[in-house]
């Protein structure tokens, strides 16, 4: 079971579904929970596991396929044979089980009309409301807690050894300072007996992160609070933001020793798998933190681009950060698939906006963001 957990989520990935190591542990305790003799209890637990986008549908099909006739090697259960050639579809021979779930999301995912009004699925998806629950982090395991604080710590490194146009001095060093020199040969006569040299300051480059926790979000959120973590620990010069319906300054909570400590106090806050306004907490913070923004500010916004609130509000904060901060940069987690296309309100209101926009969906993708962090 847990080589073709590894295996399938792999050849999944590979084929652009965001099916990250946590969802072979996931796709692992499925498959320990249901009869591996029965394609069906396979086949609608990773189903409802894996593809997280309705285009990823085709492709999971597709590779389940594959994987069923090369483990049980062609071998199927009399009057199945439909099911195998259509896997939306039950065969009327199976003996009696309870599939009333199973059949709603077969529907659900063909755009079957047949589904009753009492049927409902919980989904993530946009809404407007907040969340009246506390988050829940007890799976939010450390598991890559290590490559991601690597990458954390890199980044730090660029960002504090990067100089800047300012000069100081220096008793040692490869560039002389002609001016210093000039002026102390003035002492002894015009002969320059002690030499004056000069480096280049580190630019103090701030980073403002402000984090998407919407119910949309949910899917990354474990990923994203590692990384957020790593780089709140790695990198004194952050402030960081979560946002859904309404702005939570999480800096604080995150400078906690452990990462579960840090997960403990952000489970107290409020607004986590709530409703996304990206545009009125992005308001929000340049009404409130307006002082973080000047030009050596790069800001950070980690968001799917899902937006229930008022496009037109969320360009125009878009477009007064631009004025006040040095860099904007966009991380979407749904960018990291071939197929995803920025096309929602919320991201074509932005786009015009943001001097980067940029995946992050794996440790990857953070690598590549050390070389978006410039000004």
């Amino acid at each position: 079971m847990t080589s073709f957990a590894v295996r399938f989520c792999r050849a999944l990935r590979e084929r652009g579904l965001l099916a990250t190591p946590a969802e072979s542990i996931d796709a692992l305790r499925i498959l320990s929970a249901v009869d591996l003799g029965d394609r069906d209890d396979v086949y609608f637990g990773l189903r409802a596991l894996l593809p997280s986008r309705r285009e990823d549908l085709a492709i999971f099909d597709e590779l389940f396929e594959k994987w069923w006739r090369l483990e049980r090697g062609g071998a199927v259960r009399e009057g199945t044979e439909s099911t195998r050639r259509n896997p939306a579809v039950h065969s009327p021979t199976d003996e009696p089980r309870e599939t009333r779930g199973a059949e709603f999301l077969t529907r659900w995912a063909s755009s079957s009309d047949e589904t009753d009004d009492e049927d409902a699925l919980s989904m993530a998806t946009p809404s407007v409301n907040e969340s009246r629950g506390g988050a829940d982090f007890s799976t939010h395991a450390g598991s890559e807690l290590g490559a991601i604080e690597a990458v954390a710590v890199d980044i730090a490194r660029r960002l504090r050894a990067r100089p800047g146009r300012r000069w100081k001095l220096m008793r040692r060093g490869e560039r002389i300072d002609l001016r210093r020199l000039v002026r102390l040969s003035l002492k002894t006569g015009g002969d320059p007996i002690e030499l004056a040299y000069r480096t280049r300051k580190l630019r103090r480059t701030k980073l403002v992160v402000l984090c998407d926790v919407s119910g949309s979000m949910d899917l990354y959120s474990r990923f994203l609070l590692q990384f957020l973590f790593a780089l709140q620990h790695a990198f004194a010069r952050v402030e960081t933001f979560a946002f859904s319906t309404r702005l939570v300054h999480i800096t604080e909570s995150l400078r906690r020793e452990s990462y579960r400590s840090a997960l403990d106090a952000l489970a107290t806050l409020p607004g986590w798998s709530g409703g996304t306004k990206i545009g009125e907490s992005l308001d929000r913070f340049l009404a409130d933190w307006p002082r973080l923004l000047d030009r050596r500010t790069i800001v950070i916004v980690l968001s799917d681009g899902w937006d229930t609130g008022d496009p037109e509000l969320l360009s125009e904060s878009l477009k007064a950060m631009r004025r006040r901060a040095g860099r904007i940069v966009w991380l979407n987690p749904l960018l990291g698939s071939p197929s995803y296309q920025p096309l929602t309100r919320g991201m074509q209101a932005a786009l015009p906006h943001v001097d980067v926009f940029a995946p992050v969906h794996d440790v990857a993708s953070l690598e590549a963001l050390a070389r978006h962090l410039s000004l």
